[in-house]
């Protein structure tokens, strides 16, 4: 049950007071502790709209660059002389990389700042993307080139959310976090329906080697823009004195690791991250062969272009929702809750009606509200992983990730065993269904909204009845 509260309520020993442009928040308010070094950082809003805005053109260039490969595979194992496996083993060397860097983005992104390492981390990208078709050509086995540079790829990558997470629980106030990190998260949609559209349009026209030039180049002149008139032209420096000496939020996290993993509320977010995570990733890699396989006279772009139309708004509207509803006053864990409710209790409905024998555009529909429901997440766990540490949001992050990574790695495998052994889609559904159910659980019992990175012993004592 949803409790209702205004913000305007004293603070508790766990919890640093966030109110934007208020005079007390250089002393701080009663109750809190006064020494934090998190006030007064936070984005203004005409400030945090135009991070939005450049942080979302950024997740969609990331998103360009990445599906940038899987669109020109076909062509280039053509060139290249690529058997299925060899294909295989090119696209899946991203992922592997992708898991490894997780946690050390987010770790270093909690002491330097987001900005930083999201502007080194897509410059180097951007040039390996850009550099990938001279890589391709000039190595005497492009096999071996392709696969370390996709690897590479998801090394450079895998910092990019843990750094969001990092960058919006420190400069972004609660009420306005959803709104940000959706709007932010549907450019991973926009960037698949950019590349999808606009990158085959190149591929055709003017071969695949242009997909990677465009691509890589605009990356380059979105971390240039940033680093002129975002940072102002200061220079992203990441020294190893900056990394061991973060202050008093890095001695926070590594005093207290073990005692925020025990954490009931923590557990429940990784748990949960975990299931969605593995979840999504399913779909995304099955649903197009579930398709051919049920509907083989249908057109593609009918869906795998009408789901992720359907995704953009979604995620817009859950982050507009999930902040209206703080800041009228309803309480930060039953909003969170009732986000992910929707992401992934309803969407499991649509996921259980595709175990029916349907028509092809009743299908387009459960599969398109499905991935719509999905983006609530965004507004759900995504962001809850922020009120409860926002000191380590981004390591914290990237441990929700690579668990969510790995999982969904096994899990897709593990559905292609059952398509094999039982001939049928039922199973696979029920199975994304049961592993929603499981995580959906595990969030409605356990999660909270609550800071659980301060030392209790260094904070006065302070009781709130609620």
């Amino acid at each position: 049950m949803a409790v209702i509260q205004k913000h305007g309520k004293s603070c508790s020993p766990d919890l640093v007071c966030h109110r934007e442009n208020h005079p007390s928040d250089k002393l701080g308010a009663p109750g809190c502790h006064k020494n934090w070094p998190e006030h007064n950082t936070h984005w203004t809003r005409p400030v945090a709209r135009v991070w939005t805005v450049v942080l979302l053109l950024g997740t969609c260039l990331l998103y360009c660059a990445r599906v940038a490969m899987p669109i020109c595979a076909v062509n280039m194992a053509e060139q290249f002389h690529w058997s299925k496996s060899e294909s295989g083993m090119v696209l899946g060397s991203f992922f592997w990389g992708y898991c490894f860097t997780q946690v050390f983005g987010g770790y270093v992104s909690d002491r330097v700042g987001g900005e930083k390492v999201l502007l080194l981390s897509t410059a180097a990208w951007g040039a390996m993307t850009a550099f990938t078709p001279i890589l391709a050509h000039f190595c005497s086995q492009p096999i071996f080139s392709m696969t370390l540079a996709r690897f590479l790829m998801g090394l450079l990558q895998g910092v990019h959310y843990p750094s969001l997470a990092s960058l919006c629980s420190q400069k972004v106030v609660e009420s306005e976090r959803g709104f940000l990190m959706s709007t932010v998260g549907s450019g991973s949609y926009l960037g698949t329906l950019v590349v999808g559209g606009a990158g085959s349009l190149m591929l055709d026209l003017y071969g695949w080697q242009s997909v990677f030039y465009v691509s890589g180049l605009l990356s380059l002149l979105w971390a240039y823009c940033m680093w002129k008139y975002l940072l102002k032209g200061e220079g992203p420096i990441i020294t190893l004195e900056s990394l061991g000496s973060g202050g008093p939020q890095s001695k926070l996290s590594k005093r207290h690791w073990l005692r925020l993993l025990k954490q009931p509320a923590v557990c429940a977010v990784i748990v949960t991250h975990l299931c969605a995570a593995s979840t999504f990733f399913t779909l995304l890699s099955w649903l197009p062969t579930y398709f051919k396989d049920t509907f083989p006279d249908a057109k593609g772009w009918v869906f795998n272009v009408v789901p992720w139309l359907v995704a953009i708004p979604s995620s817009l509207f859950s982050g507009c929702l999930s902040d209206h509803l703080i800041r009228q006053g309803f309480d930060t864990a039953s909003v969170r809750k009732l986000m992910q409710f929707f992401s992934m209790g309803v969407s499991s409905v649509f996921t259980l009606l595709l175990c029916r024998k349907t028509t092809f555009p009743w299908a387009v529909t459960f599969v398109s509200a499905t991935m719509g429901l999905t983006t609530f997440s965004h507004s759900g766990v995504s962001v809850n992983v922020q009120d409860l540490a926002p000191s380590c949001a981004g390591a914290l992050f990237g441990v929700m990730n690579t668990c969510g990574s790995f999982l969904g790695v096994l899990l897709v495998y593990f559905s292609g065993y059952l398509i094999e052994s039982t001939g049928s889609w039922t199973s696979v559904f029920a199975l994304i269904t049961t592993v929603n159910l499981l995580g959906l659980c595990t969030f409605l019992a356990f999660a909270d909204a609550r800071r659980v990175d301060i030392d209790y012993s260094k904070v006065r004592q302070h009781n709130i009845h609620i």
